[in-house]
């Protein structure tokens, strides 16, 4: 039996990490210094994303978030034991950020949670906008991911990470916009934040398995019109 290689999880474990330390890192220093803005906020998740998309999408595929893990595992795109790692990894990594930011920040940490994602509004609503959120950032996912003829690796981590911005832009202040259950959970689990927590791992979870298999029944429809 081949034996695996710990190199993928390694990677999922540190693209989380940078994912949860300069996402979460950015909310806490707007709420210290009110130096970046909303705007500044959500491009400093989208920016992340893009870049450990590059650095270690060749490596692990640059899942770094259970809900595309999971969405994967129902396409197929990887196996259960593959999918195990990748979750426990994303949420070792994010809860590891998540320490790294209350030991930098200690005093604005417990003001802003860690960058906990909460609802602003009512349960449902941020539920409904979670599932929508990653239902578009699963369907460009699977888009440039699993489909031969999607752009290279540049032009594809800058379609992800310009989903992400673009969801925290118009969601954030609604659910959190955070499409995310490993980044809803580091902060959760060392802020010790649980409200509404179940909705950032059930709507997230949901919007990725649309998202996938929205893009794969299309793929299939074009491809039976081309036969």
């Amino acid at each position: 039996m081949r034996k695996r290689s710990l190199i993928p999880a390694l990677a999922e474990i540190f693209g989380t990490f940078c994912l949860v330390l300069a996402g979460c890192g950015a909310i806490l220093v707007e709420t210290q210094t009110q130096a970046l803005g909303h705007g500044g906020v959500a491009g400093s998740f989208g920016l992340v994303i893009l870049i450990m998309v590059l650095a270690t999408g060749h490596v692990s595929g640059a899942h770094l978030n259970p809900a595309v893990t999971l969405a994967f595992l129902s396409l197929g795109k990887v196996d259960r034991a593959t999918a195990v790692s990748y979750i426990i990894s994303q949420l070792l990594g994010a809860t590891l950020a998540a320490v790294t930011l209350a030991f930098l920040l200690p005093e604005v940490s417990e003001i802003a949670h860690l960058g906990a994602t909460l609802p602003s509004g009512t349960p449902a609503q941020s539920f409904v906008l979670e599932v929508l959120l990653t239902a578009m950032l699963m369907f460009v996912i699977t888009s440039v991911a699993t489909d031969s003829r999607a752009p290279g690796p540049l032009a594809a981590a800058t379609a992800i990470g310009g989903t992400v911005a673009l969801g925290a832009l118009w969601g954030g202040p609604i659910s959190g916009a955070s499409m995310n259950p490993a980044r809803s959970f580091g902060p959760a689990l060392i802020s010790q934040t649980w409200e509404s927590h179940w909705l950032y791992w059930v709507a997230p979870i949901t919007g990725a398995l649309l998202g996938a298999w929205a893009y794969r029944l299309l793929r299939d429809r074009e491809s039976a019109e081309a036969s």
